[in-house]
């Protein structure tokens, strides 16, 4: 989105210093200027100011400061950081009726990468790019929507409550939807109840002519109903008003279903892994619909969609054997779906390579029990890396992913078997997985 200098100053409270000019887009972080983008430094573990040179070196045409003013031109405000929150909200104001929200305790990013595909089919769509949903994340996207942009999809994360309505303050959504709640960041909100409290802050939102996109299949969730202005469309796979009925998958573990919806039913098929996915499909299917777009779209669109980097993505590496990859983040709730995935694949033996699921506060080690149990059940060998929570006796326990892939090699891991890379992002399991598909049996 263009702006020029002035208007960032009006919009943030500053002052321009240096020559007036027009910036076409926002980043935080100096490796990822692309000419002509506004840098606005973010004070954090490092200052983003000792980066101002880097950027305007990269091609950036103007940066915020609350520090010393450099060369170049420069927009001096208070905060770095409030004032992208205040030019984020001033990008909105461009952005018309067509913003969804999206949040849940899982999901969200799958969610958003399904409606995005299939918004674009109708409108002009941008969206949060991977997994931007904070404070930082939102105003970012708004910036960088295109102009003419008639669709945005917007991620929203939470770490406490009030966090969704601040959130909400910036994007003013005009379309929410929630994708389920369960037991995740309970080191920070304490109970179930609280996560579903702060996630409800998105319906509760919403303008009187929006709408609230709720999943049916989760009481939590579906209780949200009572707190919009709204109307509200269902969805899941058990209840709800868009449903998916003769769900299959084939050997890439895709599905395919047949979309009953209130403005008629049209057969689906999707490109991404896991039976999970219907109920984002679903969820993203109800929000296209109450947009406006077309069964023939919302199926061409659901179709055509691909994930985000490190989320369900099964690979077939020249070893002969398949990696899934999902690596990006981990729950108890994503965990189990992941495991129920490859159990579901044809393969003569299944592997899970699991690192530590974050932030699950006082059960953290019962929880981590609980998906040895199921991978038991589903007859997986699981190796954790640096996590004895997921046991001992009955798992192999390694001190790093050099280690795990070590172990795989012992385990004579070959053609046929499958191996699931999983854990939260602190972990940085995706070296294991890229290691596994890059890998051609030799080394």
């Amino acid at each position: 989105m263009r702006f020029t200098t002035s208007e960032v100053a009006a919009a943030t409270g500053g002052e321009v210093f240096g020559r007036e000019t027009e910036v076409d887009g926002v980043t935080i972080d100096s490796r990822l200027v692309l000419p002509g983008q506004l840098f606005v430094p973010i004070v954090a573990a490092r200052n983003g100011h000792d980066f101002i040179g880097a950027a305007s070196a990269a091609g950036a045409a103007a940066y915020l400061t609350s520090e010393v003013i450099e060369a170049g031109t420069a927009i001096r405000v208070a905060d770095t950081a409030v004032a992208l929150v205040a030019l984020g909200a001033a990008a909105r104001d461009r952005l018309g009726d067509r913003v969804v929200g999206i949040t849940g305790s899982v999901g969200k990013t799958s969610l958003k990468d399904l409606l995005a595909s299939t918004a674009s089919m109708a409108f002009e769509t941008s969206a949060s790019i991977g997994s931007f949903n904070n404070e930082m994340g939102v105003p970012l996207t708004l910036l960088n929507a295109p102009d003419g942009t008639e669709c945005t999809v917007v991620e929203m994360g939470a770490r406490g409550i009030g966090h969704i309505a601040e959130l909400c303050s910036v994007a003013r959504p005009t379309i929410g939807v929630v994708t389920a709640v369960a037991g995740v960041h309970l080191e920070v909100f304490g109970t179930i109840d609280e996560i579903a409290r702060g996630k409800s802050e998105l319906i509760a939102a919403l303008p009187a002519s929006g709408t609230a996109i709720l999943n049916a299949d989760d009481h939590r969730v579906a209780a949200m109903a009572s707190m919009s202005a709204a109307p509200i469309v269902t969805f899941g796979q058990e209840a709800g008003d868009v449903r998916a009925l003769d769900v299959t998958l084939d050997e890439h573990l895709h599905a395919s279903f047949e979309l009953h919806t209130p403005w008629g039913s049209t057969p689906v098929k999707l490109a991404i892994a896991g039976r999970h996915q219907v109920s984002n499909a679903l969820g993203a299917a109800a929000a296209a619909l109450a947009m406006g777009l077309t069964l023939d779209q919302v199926a061409a669109g659901l179709a055509g969609a691909s994930l985000s980097a490190m989320r369900m993505d099964l690979v077939s590496a020249s070893a002969g054997y398949r990696v899934l990859n999902d690596a990006y983040n981990a729950s108890p709730m994503s965990m189990a779906a992941a495991l129920t995935a490859i159990s579901e694949l044809p393969a003569s033996r299944r592997f899970a390579v699991l690192g530590t699921m974050a932030e699950l506060g006082p059960d953290e080690v019962p929880l981590h029990r609980d998906v040895t149990t199921l991978a038991r059940e589903l007859d997986i060998h699981v190796v954790s890396v640096r996590q004895p929570w997921y046991g001992v006796d009955d798992v192999d326990l390694v001190d790093d992913p050099d280690g795990a892939l070590a172990r795989l090699r012992d385990l004579g891991l070959g053609d046929g078997d499958v191996v699931l890379v999983k854990a939260s992002r602190s972990a940085g399991l995706e070296r294991v997985a890229e290691a596994l598909i890059s890998s051609t049996g030799d080394d």
